[in-house]
């Protein structure tokens, strides 16, 4: 026969923790743990206002032990951001690269709440990096299509899919059309060739003019010469 296996503590405390979170949502953030393993969640931040941040989707994951809540999860952002390096476990005082600072009573929501106030601050730690604001917010801006491509992403954030599908299509929209070199726009060659005859022209009665001035002075010069030796 079979044994049902009692659920362990990490078990039963994320799923509090998740029931605690769709009750009272972390601002900027959304997380969903995966159907299939509840120790590993996903999240997504929402770049505040006012930060090299905003506009921004940041996916990334918490690997949680199964001795949680007594032990700290692994953290991980997926998405480039240009604070962190991108599918790297993350030193911060709320992982599991510090122990001995964990506190049992922290969760879920405690967690990434310190993830994002880290994100905001430019102290290094392991797994960190320094760019410049311009660079986070062209980051920023590309996050939409990276994410988008994340088949994991799309299956545990439907919601956050479908803006990012909006948003990509009102920029499509208001992108100027494209220029194809290889064709160009009607009339163009009937003006180059006609400004090349325009200049031709010019050239040349320039130069005529050029040619009857000094014949010209030629022809007085001689005559000149003649009224002198007479």
């Amino acid at each position: 026969m079979s044994r049902n296996r009692k659920p362990t503590s990490a078990t039963v405390r994320l799923k509090q923790d998740y029931m605690r979170m769709n009750r009272d949502p972390v601002p900027y953030i959304t997380a969903e743990p995966l159907p299939s393993n509840i120790l590993e969640w996903h999240y997504v931040v929402c770049g505040p206002e006012n930060t090299p941040y905003e506009g921004g989707y940041y996916h990334g994951k918490l690997v949680f032990p199964r001795e949680f809540p007594f032990k700290p999860p692994s953290i991980y952002m997926i998405t480039p951001s240009g604070r962190f390096k991108p599918n790297t476990r993350l030193c911060l005082s709320i992982s599991d690269f510090h122990p001995d600072n964990w506190n049992p009573a922290w969760s879920v929501s405690t967690i990434l709440t310190g993830l994002l106030s880290f994100m905001n601050e430019k102290s290094p730690t392991v797994g960190s990096i320094e760019t410049t604001d311009y660079q986070k917010r062209q980051l920023a801006y590309q996050s939409l299509e990276y994410n988008i491509k994340n088949n994991q992403f799309k299956e545990l954030f439907p919601e956050i899919t479908t803006m990012i599908e909006e948003e990509l299509a009102q920029r499509k929209q208001n992108e100027p059309p494209a220029l194809d070199p290889s064709h160009t726009a009607p009339g163009t060659s009937e003006q180059s060739t006609l400004q090349s005859c325009v200049v031709n022209l010019v050239v040349f009665v320039v130069f005529a003019c050029f040619a009857f001035v000094v014949k010209h002075v030629m022809v007085a010069s001689a005559g000149n010469a003649t009224e002198d030796a007479i």
